[in-house]
């Protein structure tokens, strides 16, 4: 099944060169780790390969305030003494977990960019899979940086979604609670939101099982809150039937799957036991649906295995998984895997399992009382599909966004000789078309 579909992925080469200061646990270069492997298991060959396009501001309006954009677009870390009351206003700065560095709007902008590109392609019917590492932001709120996330790429792609499909399911198996994503969504039933997640005194401290949605979304929530300490086999007992009777039930026409890494053991700030393998068991499941799949990164801070888990999940979404050599090919990262230089990690984490079964047993249930709510999936009336933001069919643009060989490094031919193409804005539709009803309202 893997192998007969079509899978791109997205990378700028300039990524892995952002930098959020010293000590900061969010570290771009996992990317570019990322991305080496990918290459050096010639994976590549296998998928598409494009560099994103940076999303222009009012793409990114789509979703957060004019003010916020604004702001973001021009603060650096040489300015903010300009802009000390914004930065408090926009939960941005030293005193926040969401510093100012140099190119942290052409960060932003690049990340969001590729899920929307990835989006679009799905919308087309070009691509089955489409596989962004550095997207799945899911904290950014409206118009406030939260949780080392400036710019939600997850709504901004998900929104680009609506346009084609009546449903969009976002599945969420980061360690931390998928809140942005939840709280931009949450009084729509356009938009089943399914978080798997660490809960209780721990970031962002929200995702109980009692928040379900609200108004006309009631019930399109789905919160499967975790403790410290759950393996494979746990997980993974939730994880398959609930997402079994979550598609069953709403029928979506996309499915957005955020896969933060710092749910696997060893991570730098979780504490759950999952294995590579148990890790990538859900990408391979929500694959299994045949249903139009956007794939981001997420969390992840003991970066050496973030780049070994997305490596295999991109090997897994291949179908390749079992044709790649556990030892690692010589790569410019190689020295970061260290001891072992192996692609998978040993099972057996030494954080106790804190979830019995019974409980576990206990969550299920209400989890599938709650979508019992739900007697069928929600229709709409579609009687205008805004058009895309950019012209597939304008040849200056499409060039932009050619396949990557070999040695290009994840950039477009024209962009490494010094070319300017750059993708031309056909003009901003009425937000609300894009939005499903409600959602304007809720994200104010």
């Amino acid at each position: 099944m893997a192998n007969r579909q079509k899978v791109a992925y997205f990378y700028d080469s300039d990524i892995g060169s952002y930098y959020y200061g010293a000590g900061h646990p969010m570290k771009p270069q996992r990317m570019k780790m990322t991305h080496a492997l990918i290459m050096a298991y010639d994976l590549y060959r296998k998928m598409e390969v494009y560099r994103p396009h940076k999303a222009s501001d009012p793409e990114l309006e789509m979703f957060h305030e004019q003010d916020y954009i604004n702001f973001l677009s021009q603060i650096n870390p040489e300015t903010t003494k300009d802009w000390i009351q914004q930065m408090k206003r926009f939960n941005v700065g030293e005193a926040t977990d969401c510093p100012v560095f140099d190119g942290l709007f052409e960060f932003q902008q690049s990340c969001a960019g590729a899920s929307i590109d990835g989006a679009q392609k799905l919308n087309n019917g070009q691509s089955d899979v489409c596989i962004n590492w550095s997207g799945g932001l899911h904290h950014a709120k409206r118009a406030e940086a939260s949780g080392f996330c400036y710019i939600n790429d997850i709504v901004l792609g998900i929104l680009e979604l609506l346009k084609y499909h009546a449903r969009v399911m976002y599945v969420d198996i980061d360690i931390h609670h998928g809140d942005g994503v939840e709280e931009a969504f949450y009084v729509t039933p356009r938009v089943m939101t399914v978080s798997f997640h660490k809960f209780g005194d721990f970031f962002p401290g929200t995702g109980d099982i009692t928040d379900v949605g609200a108004q006309k979304g009631k019930y399109y929530s789905v919160n499967v809150p975790l403790q410290d300490g759950i393996d494979n086999e746990s997980f993974l007992a939730l994880f398959r039937p609930i997402m079994n009777k979550c598609v069953e039930v709403y029928r979506p026409g996309a499915i957005v799957l955020q896969c933060g890494a710092d749910s696997l053991h060893g991570d730098r700030l979780g504490k759950f036991n999952l294995t590579i393998q148990g890790h990538a068991a859900c990408v391979k499941h929500c694959q299994s649906f045949n249903i139009p799949l956007l794939v981001l990164g997420g969390g992840g801070y003991t970066i050496r295995n973030v780049a070994r888990c997305w490596t295999y999940e991109t090997g897994v979404i291949l179908g390749d998984e079992n044709n790649m050599d556990n030892q690692i090919p010589t790569n410019d990262f190689y020295e970061y895997f260290h001891p072992s230089y192996e692609l998978l990690l040993p099972a057996g984490g030494t954080v106790v399992n804190q979830n019995p079964k019974d409980h576990l047993q206990k969550t299920k249930q209400r989890v599938f009382e709650n979508l019992g709510f739900l007697e069928h999936a929600p229709g709409v009336q579609f009687s205008h599909v805004p058009p895309d933001f950019f012209d597939d069919n304008d040849d200056e643009d499409e060039e932009m966004q050619r396949t990557v060989g070999w040695s290009g490094g994840g950039r477009a031919p024209g962009i490494m000789d010094g070319g300017k193409g750059t993708h031309r804005v056909r003009g901003r539709d009425n937000p609300n078309d894009l939005y499903p009803e409600n959602l304007r309202a809720r994200a104010g």
